[in-house]
């Protein structure tokens, strides 16, 4: 009689234990999923590119499954919540077979514990800081998994959308759900590595930031005004001409005829030099020939680009017309100013001088700490010199500035400070501001 309660407490003491593996084998599941789930989504796409370019199959199998990763997470989250509950759930039973009717508070404080530290934070912790190894070596099991619960997936995914879209929100079919914008995450990257870490020169930074700019930058943010533009009349002798040429340190001029808003042609200095050189030649050296010269022969039909046209498309526009020379217009077709490579270069590198530039930076330091600006120097260009956070957003130069958030032409003498900084207008030509100093408010 007594051995009967014996081998009932030896069989449920077998059936405990084999209870209690089952739990840590699921919680080691569920931490295998955690961290995958973090590697997949931490890990650097373009480093796995780079290693899938190289041959590496676990870097291509990575790369197909964070391509489509809404069904990525919809799988490790199926699968990571089937042995979450399903531990639990052994756990409870384990706890109330031991404990009576106490266990389930006992199972659920017990349960919360490993959960949160052993199958969460720990295995998380480890797949952020390698995020690329453990990543590589989920690959193989994760992707068998995504491939079991695809149609359990494809059904969670009907009811979220559906659900979304009765309440009036849409979301685009194969939606990344991994990262914003591509441009908006390089920029954070850049950004990160410069004022944190230090990894990246401000230099550096300023360059790769500009050429993500293009895109979101218009002509007419770096054309050089029309008033600016230095502009030949066509009828004018052809001696007059040629010296005003030798006299420019511009390559290429614009031709007016009649008015100086109906440009008819752009000339450029190598052609003209040639077509005197073959004059004088002809004329065994003499220079009477000169006179005979059509300047309009030998100039370039004007190019002419609308002002709201991106940096990105207009520089992609040069290179493929492999032209450096445009003349901007309005949406009326008035003429506003012209641009160039350079320009759109200059956006990216910074200012390019050449032995023939003459130099107008437009900014003096003075012995106080303020700065004396033209009013035609660009906020861009004071926010990359001086690493300042102007707003560039409705005005292009410094003078717009100060008018846009004035609402009204200041008169010399007046001040005003908005965004931590100082505004004294020097001098006013008309309605222009030509001169003010800025004062930082703070110390930048």
């Amino acid at each position: 009689m007594a051995a009967e309660p014996l081998d009932t407490a030896i069989e449920t003491g077998g059936g405990s234990l084999w209870t209690a593996g089952a739990i840590l084998g699921l919680l080691a599941l569920s931490a295998f999923f955690s961290g995958s789930e973090t590697a997949m989504t931490a890990v650097s796409r373009a480093k796995l590119r780079r290693l899938a370019d190289q041959g590496s199959k676990a870097a291509r199998r990575v790369v197909g499954l964070t391509d489509d990763g809404e069904t990525l997470i919809g799988a490790i989250l199926i699968g990571n919540n089937v042995v979450n509950i399903l531990a639990t759930s052994l756990a409870t039973s384990l706890a109330l077979s031991m404990f009576g009717d106490s266990g389930v508070a006992i199972a659920t404080l017990v349960m919360t514990v490993l959960v949160m530290i052993f199958a969460e934070v720990l295995p998380k912790t480890y797949a952020f800081a390698n995020s690329e190894k453990a990543a590589l070596i989920a690959s193989r099991p994760i992707g068998a998994l995504v491939k079991i619960f695809y149609p359990v997936v494809m059904a969670v995914q009907f009811i979220v959308r559906t659900t979304l879209s009765s309440i009036g929100i849409k979301l685009e079919k194969g939606a990344h759900v991994l990262s914003h914008e591509a441009h908006e995450e390089i920029r954070g990257a850049i950004d990160l590595h410069h004022y944190e870490s230090g990894s990246v020169e401000k230099s550096d930074r300023d360059r790769l930031v500009g050429a993500l700019d293009l895109g979101d930058r218009e002509v007419s943010e770096v054309m050089m005004h029309r008033r600016n533009i230095m502009m030949l009349n066509a009828d004018s002798p052809p001696q007059d001409l040629i010296e005003a040429v030798l006299e420019s340190s511009y390559t290429r001029i614009p031709l007016w005829r009649d008015e100086p808003e109906n440009i008819v042609g752009v000339i450029h200095a190598k052609d003209l030099l040639r077509a005197v050189d073959k004059l004088i030649r002809r004329d065994a050296g003499g220079l009477e020939g000169v006179d005979k010269l059509d300047i309009l022969k030998i100039a370039m039909e004007p190019w002419f680009v609308p002002d709201t046209t991106s940096l990105a498309d207009q520089l992609r526009e040069f290179l493929s017309k492999k032209s450096h020379f445009a003349l901007v217009v309005d949406e009326y077709g008035a003429l506003q100013g012209l641009i160039t490579l350079e320009d759109i270069i200059e956006e990216i590198v910074g200012e390019i001088e050449d032995e023939h530039d003459i130099k107008t930076d437009g900014v003096t330091r003075e012995a106080d700490g303020a700065f004396l600006a033209d009013g035609t120097v660009t906020i861009r260009d004071l926010n990359r010199y001086f690493d300042w956070t102007l707003p560039d957003e409705e005005a292009t130069t410094i003078a717009g500035l100060v008018i846009h958030e004035a609402q009204a032409i200041p008169a010399e003498g007046q001040s005003f400070v908005f965004h931590d900084f100082r505004f004294d207008i020097v001098s006013r030509v008309r309605n222009q501001i030509t001169q003010l100093r800025i004062r930082p408010q703070r110390r930048v």
